[in-house]
C-alpha cells in the first residue's frame, strides 16, 4: 500500500469515527428532551380531561341548582297566591255577615220568633231525622207569623281548606231550605242564606264535641211586624236532637 492510500484510508476512518460520535452526542442530548415533551404532551392531556370533568360537573350543579331555584319559585308564587285567595275568601266572609243587613231593608225592625240550630255529621250536608224534627217544631211557627223572614247561617268545623267549608256551609243551607220549601212552601225570596264556613265557630274546634256544634245551621224566623200581640212568644224552639259523632 502506498503513502497516499494509507492517507486516504485513515482520513475516512477518522471521518466515519467523528460522524458516529456526532450522531450519539446528539442523540444523547435530544432523547432526554423527547422524553420530557412527551410526558408534559401526556399532563396536558390529563389536565384537559380533568378540566372537561370539572366543567361538566359545574355545568350539571349549576343546572341542578337552577332548577330547585325554579321549584321553590314557583312554591313560593303558588304560596301567594293561596295567602292572596285566603286573603279574598276572609274578606268574603267578613262581607257575609253584612249581607242581611244590605239584603233586608230595615233589618233592625224585624224580630226573632222562633230559631233553632240543626247540627250535620262530619263532612255531611244531609238532615237527620232529629234536624228534620228540629225544623219542623220552628215551621210550626210560620203560617201565624206575618211578614216574616227566615235567615239561615250555615257552619262547619276547622277540618279542610276555607274553600271547602264555604261550600260545605252552603250545602247544609240549601239542605234546610230544600225541607222548609217542599214541606212548608217557604217561597225562596223569604229565606237569607249566610255560608260562613269555619269563620264563626259557636264553640271551640279543639275538642270532639266542640267541632261537632260547629257543624251546624242556625235558623231563625223573623217578623217586621211589630207590637203584634198575636205574635208568638220570641223564645228559641229547643232542637230536640243530639250532636252527631264525628266520623
Amino acid at each position: 500500500m502506498n503513502r497516499t492510500s494509507l492517507t486516504i484510508l485513515l482520513a475516512a476512518s477518522m471521518a466515519a469515527t467523528i460522524g458516529c460520535t456526532t450522531k450519539n452526542y446528539v442523540k444523547q442530548q435530544t432523547t432526554p428532551l423527547i422524553n420530557k415533551t412527551n410526558e408534559l404532551d401526556d399532563m396536558t392531556a390529563k389536565n384537559s380531561r380533568d378540566i372537561k370533568d370539572v366543567d361538566a360537573r359545574a355545568q350539571a350543579g349549576i343546572q341542578a341548582v337552577n332548577a330547585k331555584t325554579a321549584e321553590v319559585d314557583q312554591k313560593a308564587q303558588a304560596a301567594g297566591q293561596n295567602a292572596t285567595s285566603a286573603q279574598q275568601m276572609a274578606d268574603a266572609a267578613n262581607g257575609r255577615v253584612g249581607v242581611l243587613t244590605n239584603t233586608v231593608a230595615n233589618l233592625d225592625n224585624y224580630r226573632p220568633v222562633a230559631e233553632t240550630s240543626v247540627k250535620f255529621g262530619f263532612n255531611r250536608d244531609n238532615l237527620t231525622s232529629e234536624a228534620k224534627q228540629a225544623l219542623d217544631q220552628m215551621a210550626g211557627n210560620i203560617a201565624s207569623t206575618k211578614g216574616y223572614i227566615i235567615t239561615l247561617e250555615g257552619g262547619t268545623d276547622s277540618v279542610g281548606s276555607a274553600e271547602y267549608n264555604y261550600d260545605l256551609s252552603q250545602r247544609r243551607a240549601n239542605s234546610v231550605i230544600q225541607y222548609l220549601a217542599s214541606k212548608y212552601n217557604v217561597p225562596a225570596h223569604k229565606i237569607y242564606v249566610i255560608g260562613l264556613g269555619k269563620d264563626k265557630p259557636v264553640e271551640s274546634n279543639k275538642t270532639k264535641q266542640g267541632r261537632a256544634d260547629n257543624r251546624r245551621v242556625d235558623v231563625r224566623l223573623m217578623t217586621n211586624t211589630v207590637g203584634d200581640t198575636n205574635q208568638p212568644a220570641t223564645t228559641p224552639a229547643p232542637t230536640g236532637q243530639n250532636n252527631p259523632s264525628s266520623m
